[in-house]
């Protein structure tokens, strides 16, 4: 790469993030329903049709935040695995559950783009799915690890839910028992379930004590996917 070409792709890298910044102004403002290129051109200084060679379309500028705040809240999960003592598999599974967190209270908007409300006319592209699942990968590592480790406690497995278990435990984790995978599934769920009533107020006037709330809540998720205790 040339020095010209290099001044240029770092002008497009700055406009890019400039907007982008802009654009998650937008939506704590107005959230993303109301997403605006227009309005977003006219606040970082450009007319719309430079704007449109950033981002074509509202859904494309929408897909970078969206992949954007995935990468994040996922650096966030994978920061906290790899500080977390490696032989304390629930202690690893808390630290994790608090990033999450963590990263949820510090970014409300942002956590509201990829676990609120679906965006109206939005239809979230391939390239999302990959940065969404880093979250449940790093948990999914934890219960690999336990498993290998013999600290793990199959959880129970309703014959009914078997077939569906083992089609999940194929898709997301080979290595593990259908009866983990599926309980993963559960548990995931009930994480951000518990956020997600944080964040958006769910919990005023009923829990005080946030994080020992919080603290103990993912224990017993990590408990109800069958982590033992550290020997």
């Amino acid at each position: 790469m040339t020095s010209v070409q290099g001044a240029r792709a770092r002008a497009r890298a700055e406009i890019t993030a400039t907007i982008k910044d802009q654009a998650r102004r937008q939506l704590a403002a107005d959230g993303a329903a109301k997403l605006s290129l227009r309005a977003v051109a006219r606040e970082v200084g450009m007319v719309s049709s430079a704007l449109y060679r950033y981002f074509p379309s509202r859904d494309d500028l929408l897909t970078a935040l969206i992949v954007d705040a995935y990468d994040a809240v996922g650096e966030a999960a994978e920061a906290a695995l790899a500080a977390a003592p490696k032989a304390d598999h629930p202690a690893r599974w808390t630290a994790v559950c608090r990033a999450v967190r963590a990263w949820a209270l510090a970014h409300p908007h942002e956590y509201a783009l990829i676990y609120g409300s679906p965006v109206p006319g939005y239809s979230a592209p391939q390239d999302t799915v990959g940065p969404a699942a880093r979250v449940g990968r790093v948990l999914i590592a934890i219960l690999r690890d336990a498993y290998t480790s013999d600290r793990i406690s199959l959880p129970p497995l309703d014959g009914r839910l078997r077939p569906e278990a083992e089609r999940i435990a194929a898709d997301l984790a080979p290595d593990l028992p259908p009866a983990v995978a599926v309980t993963l599934v559960a548990v995931w769920a009930q994480l951000f379930g518990t956020i997600s009533f944080e964040v958006f107020g769910q919990f005023h006037r009923v829990v005080e004590d946030r994080d020992t709330f919080f603290d103990d809540a993912a224990a017993r998720l990590g408990r109800e996917a069958g982590l033992l205790p550290r020997l």
